[in-house]
């Protein structure tokens, strides 16, 4: 029941392809996407600074409850550059080799809710509800890569309870706690001599992890945010289901086609940011951020059966890299009630061309943001923002013919547009 209604409050996360390097989702803040989210843990606009750094709460004063929704249309499209279905020989060199795989991306909506409240003059208490990491690709059934892949699917839903202290007018300090649920289904075709079969694999579990920050007011005018999230390790539990042609298989198919459970074990890497605001005079500020995202730790992505063998054979080697985030942003102070916003971002991949596949086919981004505030009413305000994204042409080359998955060469080209809404209101 508990887990019905927080996937109602996060309905929207599952349909959405990562914006960040790997698999991590930055669109937590409607307000800062104006600003491409520079200056994310420092800005300390509204509640959404909790995710950033729960530090930031020490600048919001009384109740606020926040929500916004971020609607994200990705547009990824393969160009086929000399790719084979299954092994092309044998008694395999009949598999069709199928299109190109349509679009990757579909438009969806991906929320965020934060609440803020104060315990006392010195001490802020907030809670958020988010989604950290997410992707989804999916390929039409039929196309040439689909004996590697047709649907990744990873949805997370975060919450954050936190909370925050202000040591001196100098210095706020924030802590929180992350209880993180995530979900995978992976499925693509499955080669067998009798024909083509499909393979699904779907599987969940709770993580949990910390958040903590420091705001440092180095004058009147700046201040400087440090923030850290830890690491989730995920150890997801769940089982593999085959469908298999109409034709008999063989005693080495039926075994290798065996429906069971399966198990797969993930660390969600950890954070570390640095940022900076500045008032320039009352009609603009400047911001800056640098984050930095340990994706090292994804060294392979491993199914284990119930009995201890390796799903497929093998273990798909991953060895990503880690990656750093730069983003500069500008707001412009229109009159008391409208604010216009504007940022620019480098968003690194964590995956090098050796070990791209077709299941996260990423690469490395800009970012070209821009946006506006509007208080309505002294308790309530209203934030748009939009952003797009600049995807490098993505090259491909994965060669699995040696275990029947077939060869994935050619090129991605994609590009993602972000519209976020937001609604903040102070009781």
């Amino acid at each position: 029941m508990y887990k019905n209604i927080l996937l109602s409050v996060v309905i929207f996360t599952t349909p959405i392809l990562s914006q960040a390097a790997g698999f991590a989702l930055i669109e937590q803040s409607g307000s800062g996407m104006g600003n491409a989210m520079a200056g994310g843990g420092a800005a300390a606009e509204d509640a959404s600074v909790l995710f950033f750094n729960p530090a930031g709460m020490t600048y919001i004063k009384g109740t606020q409850l926040g929500g916004a929704v971020h609607l994200v249309k990705p547009n990824v499209e393969f160009h086929n550059m000399g790719s084979v279905a299954g092994i092309g020989a044998g008694i395999f060199a009949s598999r069709p080799l199928g299109g190109e795989g349509g679009n990757a991306g579909d438009l969806a909506a991906l929320p965020n809710l934060y609440f803020k409240t104060d315990f006392n003059d010195n001490i802020k208490l907030g809670v958020g509800i988010s989604a950290p990491f997410g992707l989804k690709t999916e390929y039409d059934n039929n196309w040439l890569g689909r004996f590697q892949a047709i649907k990744s699917d990873l949805k997370t839903i975060n919450i954050n309870p936190a909370i925050a202290f202000k040591v001196n007018d100098q210095l706020s300090l924030g802590f929180g706690v992350s209880a993180m649920w995530a979900q995978a289904e992976l499925t693509n075709a499955v080669n067998l001599v009798a024909g083509e079969g499909f393979s699904k694999v779907k599987g969940d579990d709770w993580g949990f992890g910390y958040n903590l920050g420091a705001i440092y007011q180095a004058t009147t005018d700046t201040r400087v945010s440090f923030a850290f999230r830890s690491k989730v390790d995920q150890h997801l539990q769940g089982n593999v289901k085959f469908t298999r042609p109409a034709i008999p298989l063989s005693p080495p198919a039926l075994v290798a086609t065996a429906d069971s459970d399966v198990t797969a074990s993930v660390s969600l890497p950890e954070t570390l940011s640095l940022s900076a605001l500045s008032k320039v005079n009352d009609t603009w500020d400047l911001m800056g951020d640098v984050t930095w995202t340990h994706w090292s730790r994804f060294k392979e992505l491993k199914i284990v059966r119930s009995n201890g063998l390796t799903l497929g054979g093998a273990a798909t080697p991953e060895n990503w890299n880690n990656t750093m985030r730069y983003s500069i942003g500008a707001n412009y102070h229109y009159n008391d009630t409208i604010t216009l916003r504007g940022g620019l971002a480098y968003d690194e991949e964590a995956i090098s061309d050796q070990y791209r596949t077709a299941r996260i086919p990423g690469n490395n981004r800009k970012w070209l943001a821009f946006g506006a505030g509007w208080q309505a009413t002294p308790e309530t305000k209203f934030d748009v923002g939009y952003a797009h994204l600049f995807i490098n042409d993505t090259p491909i080359d994965d060669n699995q013919i040696s275990t029947r998955k077939g060869r994935v060469k050619g090129e991605y080209e994609g590009s993602v547009d972000i519209l976020s809404l937001q609604l903040t209101h102070n009781f």
